[in-house]
């Protein structure tokens, strides 16, 4: 049975952001979640949901630039399981047989029998509204991107009150599948994140640029000096339990269905999709346009899973009306 195991990744930046910002920790019960707020603490807050693995460091400079340039204040943060939030312990999890474990999910998902993960989307949802709790955010914009999108969109089911927009990036509203997620070669390489996991900095750097050459826009040089200090950082950020990356693909495949709840999103929305996104398929932001029934869609092509500043300057025009209407 082929092995569809990740479908979402983070958004990488290529350089260095030169604003000031204050981090703290939050609990969501004995759950910790590092956060960043970029402020000004009079800016619009809107809130960032990473995707898979990914870290707060690792949203593009240049989309946070672009929001508090514009008078908004970014917030974003580490999910449960990677950067300097908690690691959630399983007593069925162990390292020596992750790969087991995530291949038993799998064949249970397939033949529709119960999941148990440590943890689902639901708990990882509730951990963002933990933090507007804290920082006294009564509403915000919402981003999710990538597996960041799925969570995202409990969030805008659950708590509509909380929510001015909403706008979703290469994302789905479905658990990736054959026919929806990423290609074989995507697949190979993703996979050796799981098979590898005592790879040296070198060796996971040259995984990393290897994977973003496949994902993000075709031609877009990672041969720099920003590049690899950014890898650097995020490797080092992240110490050497990368155990997080296969749970939270265990909280993505228990998770329930949640078209229903996709259906119940009233915020306005924008949804911005790569047409050659080779991570997760265009059909999935067709998709979710027609399951939100105030939701705008736009298709960009040339675009795949990344938001390089070249994609970024095609559509942060419309980014910016959706979020001042």
């Amino acid at each position: 049975m082929p092995s569809y195991k990740y479908f979402l990744i983070i958004a990488m930046t290529v350089s260095f952001n030169t604003q000031a910002w204050e981090e703290g920790y939050v609990y969501n019960n004995e759950v910790k979640i590092a956060y960043r707020d970029y402020g000004p603490s009079d800016g619009d807050p809107i809130l960032l949901v990473q995707g898979l693995g990914g870290q707060l460091i690792n949203w593009p400079d240049h989309l946070i630039d672009f929001l508090i340039e514009n008078g908004f204040r970014p917030i974003v943060f580490d999910n449960r399981d990677t950067g300097l939030s908690s690691r959630i312990n399983s007593a069925r999890f162990e390292e020596a047989n992750r790969s087991k474990t995530i291949n038993s999910t799998y064949i249970r998902y397939f033949l529709r029998l119960p999941i148990n993960p440590p943890y689902n989307l639901d708990d990882m949802a509730n951990d963002s509204i933990a933090i507007l709790d804290h920082l006294s955010i009564n509403q915000s914009h919402l981003l999710g991107m990538s597996m960041g999108g799925m969570i995202a969109q409990i969030i805008a089911a659950n708590h509509p009150d909380r929510i001015k927009t909403f706008t979703l990036i290469a994302s789905s509203t479905a658990t990736p599948s054959p026919l929806n997620g990423p290609t074989r070669d995507v697949r190979k390489l993703l996979m050796k994140r799981s098979n590898n996991p005592n790879a040296s900095m070198d060796e996971r750097i040259e995984r990393s640029k290897k994977i973003f050459t496949l994902i993000g826009l075709e031609g877009y040089n990672l041969e720099t000096e920003d590049f690899y200090n950014k890898s650097v950082e995020s490797i080092k950020r992240a110490g050497p339990d990368d155990t997080g990356f296969t749970r939270q693909i265990m909280a993505i495949l228990g998770s329930k269905n949640r078209i229903k709840k996709v259906k119940s999103i009233k915020s306005k929305t924008l949804i911005i999709h790569g047409k050659d996104d080779p991570l997760i398929k265009v059909k999935n932001a067709y998709k979710a346009n027609k399951l939100i029934k105030n939701s705008q869609l736009i298709v960009l092509p040339g675009m795949r899973h990344m938001i390089e500043p070249p994609v970024f300057n095609r559509f942060k025009e419309d980014l910016l009306n959706h979020l001042s209407d």
